[in-house]
């Protein structure tokens, strides 16, 4: 069975306060304009994970706030301080952790690691290019694989779409 698998980068984060740790750091109002965006598009495309695993920073979690708007009610979320500061290879470990009963997952997290992944991921498809060049706060990548999710692994994914929020904007 095919599975999905949505890596978002949180959106553009605030360096107003640099008291704040870095895990704390809130959305620049270009990061919320950006959510916003995200959302419209993930509605727009009826894109609906059935769970979101999302990093426990502040940033991330406001991502996610701004953008379920565009899930749905079913989404089953997950906020998971593992997610905060991990590399692709944690990610990876993650990801091959989930059920297989779990047919789409979002993935809310950082650079580098959600970038990282999604290039060692992606073995194909439209925009491959683009995904290797830059990977914008905000991004979105969604890839397809077949079989489980413990299985997956580098290479084995097709990049199906990849959109920024600039491309959206533009629209």
């Amino acid at each position: 069975m095919a599975k999905t698998l949505l890596l978002l980068r949180h959106a553009k984060s605030s360096w107003d306060d640099p008291g704040l740790a870095d895990h704390d750091r809130p959305l620049a109002p270009r990061g919320r304009r950006a959510s916003v965006l995200i959302a419209a598009y993930l509605r727009e495309h009826s894109i609906t994970p059935a769970r979101v695993l999302c990093s426990s920073s502040t940033r991330t979690r406001e991502t996610l706030e701004r953008i379920s708007a565009g899930l749905g009610d079913e989404v089953e979320i997950e906020i998971e301080e593992g997610l905060y500061a991990a590399s692709a290879g944690d990610l990876l470990a993650r990801l091959r952790g989930v059920s297989d009963d779990v047919g789409s997952l979002m993935v809310i997290g950082h650079a580098p690691g959600i970038p990282e992944l999604a290039r060692r991921l992606a073995g194909g498809g439209a925009g491959l290019e683009r995904l290797e060049r830059k990977f914008p706060t905000a991004a979105l990548a969604t890839l397809s694989f077949e079989g489980d999710w413990g299985d997956l692994a580098p290479g084995a994914a097709e990049l199906v779409d990849f959109v920024k929020p600039r491309e959206l904007e533009a629209l």
